[in-house]
């Protein structure tokens, strides 16, 4: 890009150059903030896959039990109704937050059904909470993602680009203009020799 060669100009780029040195240091902050979040994301999906993990195992005898008794459809006895969630902000971005999963109220008949049926629905109904949690927080690490990439992004603009960009533009007008002023000076001085010599 071309640059002007002019006082003016050479202020323009001092300001850019302090405004661009002002912001690098807020986007390296919201940069190392979005990287902490999104690694305590995952620990925490990882610790509540260990739960519902730990769930299953506790609960793997009676699902021996329901394997043999197929005719029971558990599953048709146990349906999501709402996913509750709240918004927050992480490093101005708005996430979606896990709050509540409610599920829909369907009557049986217990003496249709063996007598684990409601253990079996209070099990189904832990696992899909976790489901909806685990989402919702994988929810979360993508949206900060994609911030955190275009965060980087403007890191290494500014790094890499803008800043040396400026500085450069700044040392090319200040040699141009330390070049006019001797020569300024220089032609000051013949003239005033001329003038001397003229009288």
């Amino acid at each position: 890009m071309a640059v002007k060669l002019t006082k003016n100009e050479l202020k323009l780029q001092k300001d850019r150059l302090r405004q661009f040195e002002r912001y690098l240091p807020t986007l390296m902050l919201k940069k190392q903030q979005l990287q902490l979040v999104i690694q305590q994301i995952e620990r925490e999906i990882e610790t509540h896959k260990k739960e519902q993990a730990a769930l299953i195992a506790q609960v793997k005898m009676w699902i021996a039990v329901y394997a043999e008794n197929e005719r029971y459809d558990l599953l048709s006895l146990v349906q999501i109704d709402t996913i509750l969630k709240s918004k927050s902000n992480i490093a101005g971005v708005i996430i979606p937050t896990f709050k509540e999963l409610t599920f829909k109220h369907i009557e049986y008949n217990p003496l249709l059904y063996p007598l684990w049926i409601d253990k079996g629905v209070s099990f189904l109904r832990e696992v899909a909470q976790y489901d909806a949690l685990i989402a919702t927080l994988n929810e979360q690490i993508e949206l900060l993602g994609r911030e955190l990439r275009v965060t980087s992004q403007r890191v290494n603009l500014f790094e890499k680009v803008k800043i040396p960009e400026a500085k450069e533009h700044i040392r090319l007008i200040g040699i141009y203009l330390g070049d006019q002023q001797t020569a300024a000076v220089v032609r000051g001085k013949i003239a005033k020799k001329k003038l001397v010599a003229g009288a």
